[in-house]
């Protein structure tokens, strides 16, 4: 699998934007209007990027900054950090679950309100999703409630479902290999982390716990915690 050139991580002061040092900036404008074009109401004009990037050459930097500037976007610089490249992910998973690798970004703010000790905004929706209702986050999500099936859950951060979970949950929407999912009972139509989809099983076990599913080795691992 190609290496992945660009990450948009949304938390409370607006995106973060992450880009590999080495790519050309024909490829980073390409990937770039990959990403605003799937989901254009997420990125409406006025939209600011943080740009988080180590050894960014000059050229690149300017010319990311006028192909945002013509779309109505800005870009500003941010703390220079270590780009991470991404291991191949690997097919399967945890408990039975199948994974595979697929891109897929959808993320837009929901009012909610600042998690202790995390730089993200947590939205937290205080019933149960139903089936046909769509749930999206620039951040984390906490669900006090069930995730009926049919139902779906995005969030750039990470998911939490304090009941039943037998929805479609994405963690980590915009690229994010730290994200996880934690349910009461965890048995999803589909679970996504980052890039990595992974579908329950015909005949799901049944667990007395809550569980965590993340990514580890490339690949969802669901394992049980205690709450």
């Amino acid at each position: 699998m190609a290496r992945e050139l660009i990450k948009i991580k949304g938390g409370a002061g607006g995106f973060q934007l992450m880009i590999d040092s080495s790519a050309e900036l024909s490829d980073v404008q390409a990937e770039l209007e990959k990403k605003l074009s799937e989901h254009p109401e997420f990125f409406p004009k006025g939209t600011e990027f943080q740009l988080v990037v180590a050894d960014l050459s000059k050229s690149v930097r300017s010319g990311l900054q006028e192909f945002l500037t013509d779309k109505g976007l800005s870009v500003t610089a941010g703390a220079r950090q270590p780009v991470r490249r991404q291991a191949q992910q690997g097919k399967g998973a945890g408990r039975g679950m199948q994974s595979t690798v697929q891109a897929a970004q959808s993320f837009q703010s929901e009012g909610g309100s600042r998690l202790a000790g995390e730089q993200q905004v947590m939205t937290v929706i205080n019933r149960t999703v139903r089936n046909g209702e769509e749930i999206t986050s620039q951040g984390s999500v906490m669900i006090c409630g069930n995730v009926n099936p049919g139902a779906k859950i995005v969030a750039a951060g990470s998911i939490d479902v304090r009941g039943n979970c037998r929805g479609i949950v994405h963690a980590g929407a915009m690229g994010d290999y730290q994200a996880f999912v934690v349910a009461d009972r965890l048995m999803p139509m589909q679970i996504r982390i980052a890039n990595l989809i992974a579908r329950s099983p015909d005949n799901p076990e049944k667990s007395d716990y809550a569980e965590k599913a993340y990514i580890k080795d490339g690949q969802i691992i669901i394992e049980p915690i205690e709450r």
